[in-house]
């Protein structure tokens, strides 16, 4: 059984891949070529965003965005501690100060008193924010109302790192248009990735997408060879913006399919009367379910838990067993006065299932009734 099955989405549009990379070969345009300008087209239509810039990866897309909105060194910016690195890692990139943050227990996403208590500790010791990054973690968006609310009284910008949410839906807005700028990544295993490293970023203003548009091509200014600013070599190549155009049509029947996956997961747990905690939606708001991750009990052994799955042929992935704060290069940064609580005890119990849109209602029985009955043996 794989976590997550790629080469089922190949079988079906292979032969279309295969078309769109030989035209890519054709006209021989592997940097900037048409297809970047299609598949920016069509990620516009579909997030609902005037502005799209698709670019080298999601790591990139966060850099390209806080360059847009003009971090500055010593600037600080608050982040959700539980949650991948490159959130954090772009603030630090460009000399920021990331200010952890903690996270709801029950979601898993960035936790709006504790961004009233970070800029009130913020404020105590000296530190200029600047803005606010949300993580929509696993595939949920963050409660995005609250926080324009806090940030808008704050003076503070909002950032959606959509690299897991891409898809989702809150409040009937699609999840790359939810706040001032959004960024996703097309990782390979992301709910829509490519076959290689990518990313895109997404914005109404124009002043923001023109900026990070220059930045991406090394600074550069209506001519080539004339530089408005410093930036990166932030682009993506031609032949993945390929595959993605491929992938995208078959985007929203497989955002459908994981959401029937994870009903049938909740619904089979719910059955079994498994001592676990299910993840939990917002009203209003759907997932594009990137992982399906459950809340072991105190008292299981996850480690063990994780060796019996594996001895029955289920993978299991867990994110993420170190919260950011907690890691070598960061543990010098400022977290908020709450202590993190939640994040601290999510990355000793949470644990992640198969998930992917070819996982038959066998699969996902086979793995509950195993989740099940491990851990009723293990309590």
């Amino acid at each position: 059984m794989d976590f997550i099955d790629l080469k089922q989405q190949q079988i079906l549009i292979r032969k279309n891949v295969d078309k769109r990379i030989a035209r890519v070969l054709d006209h021989g345009k592997y940097i900037q070529g048409p297809e970047i300008t299609e598949l920016e087209n069509k990620l516009s239509l579909f997030s609902k965003s005037k502005f799209v810039l698709c670019c080298s990866s999601g790591t990139d897309a966060l850099v390209l965005g806080l360059i847009a909105l003009g971090l500055k060194p010593h600037e600080g910016v608050i982040v959700p501690s539980f949650t991948f690195a490159s959130t954090a890692e772009a603030v630090c990139m460009l000399g920021g100060l990331p200010f952890f943050s903690d996270v709801k227990v029950d979601t898993y996403n960035i936790c709006e008193e504790s961004i009233k208590n970070s800029i009130n500790k913020a404020k105590k010791i000296g530190i200029n924010l600047k803005g606010i990054i949300t993580v929509g973690l696993f595939g949920q968006p963050s409660d995005m109302d609250k926080i324009k609310k806090i940030a808008s009284v704050n003076n503070l910008w909002v950032f959606d790192d959509a690299a897991q949410s891409f898809g989702a839906m809150y409040k009937g807005q699609i999840s790359g248009n939810l706040c001032e700028i959004s960024a996703t990544s097309f990782f390979p295993a992301k709910p829509l990735g490519c076959y290689g490293d990518g990313g895109a970023l997404f914005t109404n203003e124009e002043k923001l997408y023109k900026i990070a548009y220059s930045s991406h091509l090394h600074g550069m200014g209506k001519n080539k060879y004339e530089y408005d600013r410093i930036g990166m070599n932030g682009r993506i190549d031609t032949i993945q913006a390929a595959i993605l155009l491929e992938k995208m049509t078959i985007f929203k029947s497989e955002l459908l399919k994981r959401e029937s996956i994870a009903n049938r997961y909740i619904e089979k747990f719910l059955e079994l009367n498994t001592n676990i905690k299910l993840p939990k939606l917002l009203k209003d708001t759907n997932s594009s379910w990137a992982q399906f991750t459950i809340q072991l009990p105190f008292n299981c052994n996850r480690e063990k838990f994780q060796s019996l799955m594996k001895e029955r042929n289920i993978p299991t992935a867990i994110y993420y067993p170190i919260p950011i704060h907690c890691q070598a290069p960061y543990k010098n940064f400022p977290i908020s006065p709450d202590n993190l609580e939640n994040t601290m005890k999510l990355s000793n119990c949470v644990i992640s299932l198969p998930m992917h849109p070819y996982l038959s209602p066998e699969n996902i029985d086979y793995i509950s009734t195993n989740v099940d009955k491990i851990i009723k043996d293990l309590i």
